[in-house]
């Protein structure tokens, strides 16, 4: 005789043959019944069907186009029911019939009967199992007698109000504490936690049943008065948040000005499974109106919490946004953060694929036989390109405050500047030139020559044909030198408004030597205050517009320390100035750059 006995660890029976005996401590664990009432509307668990996913479109915010279809049982009425209610954004959900005898006559979201299959895992969901086997009950007090077992007396629960809304699974009856057992005496009603071990007659059913209510979404076909098939064919789209990809290149230089391209995808799935599925991977700003708002469908009253990475707020969801705007230095302005922690560049992410396709502003790839269960993450290769570059040395000299402002700051607001403007540094960059036909997007970007990493940068969004600069490092090997002075004082240069303005004259030089073994070209940008008067060589001088390059009043691109003076008058005697050069330079030549301007001072 085959003996089994079993032993309470962590709540669960484990089960060790020894012979045709199960005994076990009861776990405290709740158990389901399969004392229930015969209902007829009820569902089994196995008939909630899924329909595959067969086509995803996946945008960097979070948000994925869903489409399923697939060929599906149909109930007693002709319906297709489904255990997978979506969440999708209002406006977003669209069903349909692929039946050529049977059309789509509506959607139905609600909650359904069901009747659920698990294995049974305690001493008590044994019993519970099997209802109606013969089987020998020890008690606590060492007790023992034959008997049948008929099963634990239920409650069935008022299904309105008797659960929180909130719970996505109701369970229907309330379970007594005690279990009937038949014997030749009579019919004993025992407690559970008292029985100490069981011996069955037979091998005991392992697997119980239990009624509950759950959401379920109903497609209901219209057969036009024929009799229903077994099958039918039916899919649903929609857009919900909960799917992503976050693209990141390899780019690898020879050092004669070709660049050899990689990008890859990261895929984060935190909705559903995805089974052999055809992912299109977008670049672009989609225009999602309502994307904060649930469509009355998903019967969900809060959203499921995603990880950081789908979290709006988080620092992380803005590094890996949709952002189309090219995002480059404006006038090297400080930002609102501290001098000693830089915040990171903007990040934004996102192309390719061997097989894209243009679809208005977007740009579409295509991957094909993804497969990625809910909670993983892949990576995937994207694309494979070369493009042109060539290196370019910048210099941004920092725009400073007059001098008359200066004296207004306190003492730390003034060391914090002197950080800020002390020797200004050229920066190594390589100029790639976007000759492929796929667009570049603002993703992290790895540089490698000779199979050594030099930098990790920032791609810029790239259109085709057009340029983007990656920074490397500090080119420690060109020094600069920048010295400025006042040349001239004029007291009652301007009457305005009742007040005198007065005008004051500055020049200006800036010095770079290279001490490179190998000739340079280097770009040289210098901002002032005011209206530039002057500059040396080939300088070109331009009028700044504060408010389209990116200095609206009270906007977040305005250098921290603007906001430390009152500037009412500013605009309308002054401004903002650009100075530029491109030079040559061979190695140890010197150069000086000279400019003058002059401002209007109350």
């Amino acid at each position: 005789m085959t003996q089994v006995k079993g032993l309470l660890l962590v709540g669960v029976v484990l089960f060790v043959t020894t012979g045709n005996r199960i005994s076990a401590l009861e776990s405290r664990k709740p158990g389901a019944t399969t004392d229930l009432v015969a209902d007829t509307n009820i569902l089994k668990s196995d008939d909630l069907s899924h329909l595959p996913v067969r086509e995803i479109t996946v945008f960097k915010d979070g948000h994925a186009f869903v489409l399923h279809e697939g060929e599906l049982p149909t109930d007693a009425s002709g319906n297709i029911v489904l255990g997978h209610l979506p969440a999708p954004v209002i406006g977003t959900f669209w069903s349909y019939s692929a039946d050529p005898a049977a059309k789509l006559a509506g959607v139905v979201a609600g909650t359904q009967q069901i009747q659920n299959v698990s294995t049974a895992l305690s001493l008590r969901e044994l019993l519970e199992a099997n209802t109606g086997a013969a089987c020998s009950i020890t008690e606590v007090d060492g007790k023992t007698y034959t008997g049948r077992i008929l099963g634990v007396p239920v409650q069935r629960v008022r299904e309105e109000g008797s659960k929180s809304d909130e719970q996505e699974k109701k369970k229907l009856v309330q379970k007594g504490s005690v279990i009937l057992i038949e014997t030749p005496e009579g019919v004993k009603a025992v407690p559970i936690n008292r029985i100490q071990d069981v011996t069955f007659q037979d091998v005991p059913k392992r697997t119980l049943s239990e009624e509950e209510r759950r959401n379920v979404l109903t497609l209901k076909l219209d057969w036009s008065g024929e009799t229903p098939r077994e099958q039918a064919h039916a899919g649903l789209a929609y857009l919900q948040r909960g799917i992503r990809w976050i693209p990141n290149y390899r780019i690898t230089i020879d050092g004669d000005g070709t660049a050899k391209v990689k990008l890859q995808a990261t895929l984060l799935n935190e909705m559903i499974d995805l089974e052999d599925v055809t992912a299109h991977l977008v670049i672009g700003v989609p225009s999602f109106a309502f994307k904060d708002t649930l469509s009355p469908l998903s019967l969900q009253k809060t959203v499921a919490k995603l990880s950081q990475y789908f979290q709006e707020g988080r620092q992380t969801a803005h590094a890996f946004s949709n952002s189309l705007m090219v995002q480059t230095a404006r006038m090297g302005e400080y930002r609102n953060h501290s001098p000693s922690r830089p915040p990171p560049p903007s990040t934004d992410l996102g192309p390719d694929m061997p097989e894209g396709a243009r679809n208005e502003d977007l740009f579409i790839f295509t991957l094909e036989h993804i497969t990625l269960k809910k909670g993983q993450r892949m990576i995937l290769p994207v694309a494979e390109f070369t493009l042109a570059y060539k290196d370019v040395f910048g210099l941004d000299v920092p725009i400073v405050p007059p001098m008359e402002a200066y004296q207004q700051f306190s003492t730390h607001q003034q060391r914090e500047l002197a950080r800020l403007f002390n020797a200004p540094k050229v920066k190594h960059k390589i100029r790639l030139v976007n000759n492929s036909d796929y667009p570049l997007t603002t993703a992290p970007a790895m540089i490698v020559q000779d199979g050594r990493v030099l930098a990790q940068s920032m791609m810029t969004y790239t259109a085709t044909g057009a340029t983007t600069d990656l920074e490397i490092t500090t080119s420690v090997d060109i020094q600069v030198a920048k010295s400025d002075k006042e040349t001239k004082r004029d007291l009652k240069a301007m009457f305005w408004n009742n007040k005198n303005y007065q005008r004051i004259n500055f020049s200006g030089s800036i010095r770079l030597t290279n001490y490179c073994h190998e000739a340079v070209e280097i770009e040289v940008v210098r901002h002032v205050f005011g209206t530039a008067d002057s500059a040396s060589g080939q300088g070109q001088i331009e009028k700044a517009n504060i408010s389209e390059e990116g200095w609206p009043v009270a906007g977040p691109s305005y250098p921290r320390w603007w906001r430390w003076y009152s500037w009412p008058w500013w605009d309308h005697f002054n401004g903002i100035s650009r100075i530029k050069w491109s030079v040559g330079l061979k190695p140890g030549e010197s150069l000086d750059l000279s400019y003058a301007w002059h401002y209007y001072w109350m």
